[in-house]
């Protein structure tokens, strides 16, 4: 295990932590809601640093193609200026913030925070080399945000504590996990005020 350094260069992407992956919502991801507290700290650990934080979300019209009503595989969520759309209410995202809003057209679907958004682009003019991810879910939108990010250049750190799975088949989220590891993704978790870098964290969830 080691600590690691945070500074310029450093982000923070939280991915999706929207009303309709929580429990409750539309697309609950089970224990979802466990996630919020880990994010909160991270949030805080980066504010603290001066470093930015990203969140993204899903925003879709109300015919998107992933919806069951046009074929696709997922019941309707997330939907553009509804309740389920919002931020958990528990997330202390900063004022701050900056916001990445994706799959907004209703032919698209993108799991990754980096699809269609530009965000690579505008994360590497300022200068951002390093992600920490966390989010929902696992299996989906955080496994491809980070593939994407990862295919993109960036170095990227996994806050597992902060993620879960959708699980739509069981060891989906153990599958995501490994992939990620195996393209370069770091596991770490936050310890004492620090990120620390643990290889054996992946083999353990």
């Amino acid at each position: 295990m080691s600590a690691i350094v945070l500074g310029k260069g450093d982000a923070l992407l939280i991915v999706d932590l929207q009303n309709d992956f929580l429990p409750g919502g539309s697309l609950a991801v089970p224990r979802g809601d466990l996630v919020v507290a880990p994010i909160n700290a991270l949030v805080a650990l980066y504010r603290e640093r001066g470093l930015p934080v990203y969140a993204s979300r899903d925003w879709h019209p109300l015919d998107h193609c992933s919806f069951s009503a046009q074929g696709g595989p997922w019941p309707p969520h997330c939907v553009a200026d509804s309740e389920g759309a919002l931020f958990s209410g528990a997330l202390q995202l900063p004022d701050d913030a900056i916001i990445v809003s994706k799959a907004t057209t209703a032919a698209e679907d993108a799991y990754s925070a980096f699809n269609g958004t530009g965000l690579a682009r505008s994360m590497l003019a300022e200068g951002i080399s390093r992600l920490t991810v966390c989010g929902l879910a696992t299996d989906y939108c955080v496994l491809n945000t980070v593939l994407d990010g990862i295919g993109a250049g960036f170095e990227v750190l996994l806050a597992l504590d902060g993620t879960r799975a959708v699980e739509v088949a069981p060891g989906d989220g153990d599958r995501a996990i490994a992939r990620m590891l195996a393209k370069g993704a770091v596991p770490v978790s936050l310890s004492g005020g620090h990120l620390i870098a643990d290889p054996k964290l992946g083999a353990r969830l």
